[in-house]
C-alpha cells in the first residue's frame, strides 16, 4: 500500500489548465431603457413608487386578496407543472454529482476464493504429471500437483485499488462536471420560471373568474328589471295603451339578457374548474371570501423607464446564462480530446494459498499499470466534436439574445397598456356612472309619461353595455399588472419560499 501511495497522491494532484473559452455574457440587443412616450403616462395622479424592484417583490405582498393568496399557496405545494420542474432539478443535481465523482478514482476493496478439482494423476499435459511429483501454474501462481492422486487446489486474494482512472491533464473531466453543473443551475432557474408562470397564471385564472362573478351579477341584476319591465309592458299592450313594436322590444332585451346569464354562468363554472386544474387540488370549502373586483389592488406602481438591465434578473434569462456557460464547458471538453489521455490502474493486497497465510508478510502483491492513449487519426471525429459543440453554443447565444428580446416587448407592453388601461378603466367608471343616472331618468320621464318606453329600454340597454365594458376593462387592467409583475421578474425570490414554509 506503501507502494501505491505515491503514484495515487501524484494522480490527484496533477492537474493542467481548461481549454474551455471564457465566459462573456453576449450584449444586450435591446434599448439601455424601456419606451417612455405619452402612451406610458396615465393621466391619473401616480402613486408612490414601489421601494424595491419587481424581482424582489415577494407574491404575498404584491397579492393582497386573501382568496388568492390561498391559492396560489395550494398551487406552489401540488401543481404538477411545477412538482416536475423540482423533481428535474434534483435530477440534474445527481448528473453533476455523478459527473463530478470521475474527478477522483473509484476505490474498490475486493475479495475472492477459488477453489478448482485436479484430475487423478496429476494436470493432463503437465510434464512429470502422472506419477512423480511436479508442479502445474495457474496464473502466476505455482500449483502442486500432489503426485499422481487428485486433489483440490485453493487459492485467496484480497486487495484495494482503483482502476482506470483518468489524470485529467488537460481539463476534460473538469469541463464535463462544469457542464453538469451549469446544467444544473439552469434546471433550478427554470424551476424558479415555473413557479413565476404558475403564479401569475392562478392570479389571471381568478381575475377572470373574478369578472366573470361579476358580469353573471350585473347580468342577473339586468335581467330582473327586464323582466319587470316586460311585464309591466305586456300589461299595457293587453290594455292597449302601448304598441307591439315596444312589447317585442323588451321581450328582445329580457332574451338578450336570458342568454348571456346562461353564457356567464357557464363561464363561471369554466373558471373554477380551471383553477382547480391550476391550484393541482379540489377547491378548498373554507377559502377566504373574495374582494370583488372593483375592489382589487395590486402593489405593482412601477415608474416608467426602467433600466432593461433589469430582465437580466429574470429566472429564464438566468436559464440562458447557464446554458452558455455550459456551451463553453462542452467546448472545452472537445477541444481535450485532441490531446492524450491518461489512465492509471492500480491495487495492492495480499494472496495466498492457504487463507491462514493470506494476511502474512510474504503474501503481499501490488500493481501499477499507466496507460496513455493518443489520437492519431480519428478522420475528422473529434473536429466534429468541436464544430458541434461551437455551433451549439451559437445556437443558444442566438436563443439568449431572442430571450431577451422578447422579454423587452412583454415589459414594454406591459408598460404602455398600464397606463393606458388606468386611463380607459377611470372613463369607463364615468361612463357607467352617466349610463346609471341616464337610465333613471328616462325612467323617471316615462313613467310621467314624457317619453316612450323605447327610450327606457334603450338607456337600460346603454347601462347594461356600459357596465360590462367597466368589468372587462378592470379585468384587462389586473391582467396586465400580474404581466408586468411576471415580465420583470416578480414572485420567485426566495424570501417567497421562506414564507410558503
Amino acid at each position: 500500500m506503501k507502494r501505491l501511495a505515491a503514484p495515487a497522491a501524484a494522480a490527484l494532484l496533477l492537474a493542467g489548465c481548461t481549454l474551455a473559452p471564457d465566459d462573456h455574457r453576449p450584449a444586450l440587443p435591446v434599448a439601455a431603457s424601456f419606451p417612455d412616450g405619452a402612451a406610458y403616462h396615465s393621466a391619473a395622479p401616480p402613486a408612490a413608487p414601489l421601494s424595491v424592484s419587481a424581482d424582489a417583490l415577494g407574491w404575498r405582498d404584491f397579492f393582497t386578496d386573501p382568496r388568492l393568496r390561498r391559492l396560489i399557496d395550494i398551487a406552489l405545494h401540488s401543481n404538477r407543472d411545477l412538482r416536475t420542474a423540482i423533481v428535474e432539478v434534483a435530477q440534474a443535481n445527481a448528473q453533476f454529482r455523478e459527473q463530478r465523482a470521475a474527478l477522483l478514482p473509484s476505490i474498490s476493496a475486493t475479495g475472492a476464493a477459488e477453489y478448482e478439482g485436479l484430475p487423478q494423476g496429476g494436470l493432463i499435459g503437465i510434464p512429470g504429471g502422472g506419477g512423480s511429483s511436479s508442479t502445474s501454474t495457474s496464473g502466476s501462481t505455482t500449483i502442486p500437483t500432489g503426485g499422481s492422486g487428485g486433489g483440490t487446489f485453493r487459492y485467496f486474494s484480497a486487495g484495494v485499488g482503483f482502476a482506470s482512472y483518468e489524470v485529467d491533464l488537460f481539463g476534460r473531466l473538469r469541463a464535463l462536471t462544469r457542464e453538469q453543473y451549469e446544467k444544473f443551475l439552469a434546471q433550478e432557474e427554470n424551476r424558479r420560471a415555473e413557479q413565476m408562470i404558475v403564479i401569475a397564471n392562478v392570479a389571471n385564472a381568478y381575475i377572470t373568474w373574478l369578472a366573470d362573478q361579476a358580469l353573471l351579477r350585473v347580468t342577473d341584476e339586468t335581467l330582473r328589471t327586464q323582466q319587470d319591465s316586460l311585464g309591466m309592458t305586456q300589461a299595457e299592450f293587453d290594455h292597449g295603451t302601448t304598441t307591439l313594436l315596444t312589447l317585442r322590444e323588451a321581450q328582445v332585451s329580457v332574451s338578450t339578457a336570458q342568454a348571456n346569464l346562461a353564457q356567464y354562468k357557464r363561464q363561471v363554472a369554466q373558471d373554477e374548474n380551471e383553477l382547480v386544474l391550476l391550484i393541482g387540488a379540489p377547491m378548498p370549502a373554507d377559502l377566504p371570501p373574495a374582494n370583488p373586483i372593483g375592489a382589487q389592488t395590486l402593489a405593482a406602481d412601477l415608474p416608467a423607464g426602467l433600466p432593461s438591465d433589469l430582465l437580466t434578473r429574470r429566472p429564464d434569462i438566468l436559464k440562458a446564462e447557464h446554458t452558455l456557460r455550459a456551451d463553453n464547458a462542452s467546448i472545452g471538453a472537445a477541444r481535450a480530446a485532441f490531446f492524450p489521455q491518461i489512465e492509471l490502474t492500480a491495487s495492492g493486497g495480499q494472496e495466498s494459498l492457504q487463507f491462514n497465510k493470506l494476511f502474512t508478510a510474504g503474501a503481499e502483491t501490488w500493481s501499477f499499470a499507466p496507460q496513455i492513449t493518443i489520437p492519431i487519426f480519428t478522420w475528422g471525429q473529434n473536429r466534429a466534436n468541436l464544430d458541434i459543440a461551437k455551433t451549439q453554443r451559437d445556437i443558444d447565444v442566438a436563443a439568449y439574445e431572442q430571450s431577451i428580446q422578447t422579454a423587452f416587448h412583454d415589459v414594454a407592453n406591459a408598460l404602455a397598456a398600464r397606463a393606458t388601461f388606468v386611463d380607459q378603466a377611470r372613463a369607463q367608471a364615468a361612463e357607467a356612472g352617466q349610463a346609471a343616472d341616464y337610465y333613471r331618468l328616462a325612467l323617471l320621464r316615462f313613467r310621467a309619461g314624457g317619453d316612450p318606453y323605447l327610450t327606457t329600454l334603450d338607456a337600460q340597454r346603454t347601462l347594461y353595455s356600459a357596465q360590462q365594458s367597466l368589468i372587462s376593462a378592470q379585468s384587462a387592467q389586473l391582467q396586465n399588472l400580474v404581466t408586468l409583475y411576471r415580465s420583470l421578474g416578480g414572485g420567485w425570490q426566495a424570501r417567497t419560499q421562506t414564507a410558503l414554509n
